[in-house]
């Protein structure tokens, strides 16, 4: 059961990592190379901080705004 949850949880990293690179281009953030690593390897310690949350939801769902 334990390497399931591993697994699982694994997969939640890494599909935010993916959704978070691909939307990039839709946030506020400086867009450089080094910065768009760094904050999506970063997501799960940032998504606590509400200007980083904001722009995370622009990444995954497409917004504008």
């Amino acid at each position: 059961m334990d390497p399931l949850i591993g697994l699982l949880l694994l997969g939640c990293y890494g599909g935010g990592i993916w959704k978070f690179w691909s939307g990039f281009d839709r946030t506020n953030f400086n867009r450089n190379f080094q910065n768009r690593l760094v904050l999506s390897l970063l997501w799960p310690a940032l998504i606590f901080n509400k200007p980083y949350r904001q722009n995370f939801t622009k990444a995954l769902k497409g917004s504008k705004r």
